[in-house]
């Protein structure tokens, strides 16, 4: 039955389209018309490739009168309807999974099967990157968590900053979209990827991206979103949607003045705040020598590479005060700094309030 479903909800067209695809060398998610999710994955021989699907998973409990309006188009023909009333049948066998959980599996078993030491990003990025940008019930959800989660998305966009993908798996983990119900599974995952291209293009402008761009590319966006046939698609297009949003803000707010070399170390900072950045590592990814990097960065930026990488994490450091509940340590910790007191004196020298009294007074002021 599982086989049959992949096959008439349109799997094997993409199974196919997958192995066709030379370049590929990650794994991939695909949706279906009714919200049903699988991964696609590899392993070559020597004389053969491999393909296995894994799956299938809903991302939050399937409704049984939704799927029955979903399934009406495939009850014309006398197989297809026979199918349909077995799929029902045994629709609560079917496990339902959290897009990062499930997203976790298709890794660990994509890095056994290949030999590969893929992180989570690698089904975040490319061509076919796809995110579970859907609609889904509301309950158990911590709503304040929400919010801040959501703000923490949103200042991605208005700050134009490319390392955008912790704050938007956090959000994702939390909500899993708009909780309206509606008919068709479709129509939902619809709905929750018009608010959120909504609200990201309201954030870009926000962060100086023009209103006749902003409302341009918003526009064409939500077009696409109503052409989409399948919630595989469409959060491919979700996807796509905010990392083009983010970096034209990024573009923008690009220093003119900077070199190609000095701009490629700023944004490289910027990927890793999460990790101790050196001067080496940032000679040799422009193919300067450490004494002219720094000599070349401080004229460029009037700031020494040192003093740089501390404001932008104390700038990252920021957002996490306001859009979430980590601890001060947690923060020190994640931001990479040696000690939670170093941290702590960076964001007093640089920000004229410690951690907690910046939380403590930007809460104050929400």
């Amino acid at each position: 039955m599982l086989d049959l479903t992949f096959r008439i909800l349109g799997g094997a067209e993409k199974l196919r389209s997958y192995a066709d695809d030379r370049t590929q060398d990650h794994p991939l998610v695909i949706g279906s018309p009714i919200g049903m999710q699988w991964a696609l994955s590899y392993e070559s021989e020597r004389n053969r490739d491999l393909l296995f699907v894994i799956g299938p998973v809903f991302y939050a409990p399937p409704m049984e009168h939704q799927l029955r309006i979903a399934l009406r188009p495939y009850t014309h023909d006398r197989e297809k309807a026979a199918w349909a009333m077995t799929f029902l049948g045994r629709l609560k066998e079917l496990p339902v999974l959290s897009y990062a959980v499930f997203t976790r599996y298709v890794m660990m078993v994509h890095n056994t099967l290949t030999g590969q030491q893929l992180g989570l990003d690698a089904l975040e990025s490319g061509e076919q990157k796809e995110t579970a940008f859907k609609a889904g019930p509301a309950e158990n959800r911590d709503r304040n968590q929400v919010y801040l989660a959501e703000r923490a998305m949103l200042q991605m966009v208005r700050n134009g900053d490319i390392n955008y993908f912790r704050a938007l798996e956090n959000s994702i983990g939390l909500s899993p979209g708009v909780p309206v119900q509606g008919q068709e599974p479709l129509r939902q995952a619809k709905t929750s990827i018009v608010v959120f291209t909504t609200l990201v293009s309201r954030a870009a402008m926000e962060g100086g991206l023009s209103p006749e761009v902003a409302y341009s590319l918003g526009d064409s966006y939500l077009q696409s979103v109503e052409n989409c046939r399948d919630s595989g698609e469409l959060s491919a297009l979700a996807a796509a949607m905010y990392h083009d949003f983010i970096y034209r803000v990024h573009h923008l707010r690009s220093n003119p003045a900077y070199s190609h070399a000095i701009q490629k170390c700023c944004d490289y900072i910027e990927l890793s705040l999460d990790r101790k950045i050196r001067v080496a590592d940032l000679a040799a990814l422009v193919g300067y020598t450490e004494y002219y990097l720094t000599e070349k960065f401080k004229q460029e930026t009037g700031q020494s590479v040192s003093s740089y990488i501390r404001f932008a994490k104390v700038e990252r450091a920021k957002v996490l005060l306001e859009t979430t509940e980590l601890s001060v340590h947690e923060i020190a910790d994640q931001l990479a700094f040696n000690t939670v007191n170093y941290f702590i004196q960076c964001f007093r020298d640089t920000a004229g309030y410690t951690p907690a009294q910046y939380r403590k007074r930007f809460r104050h002021q929400s």
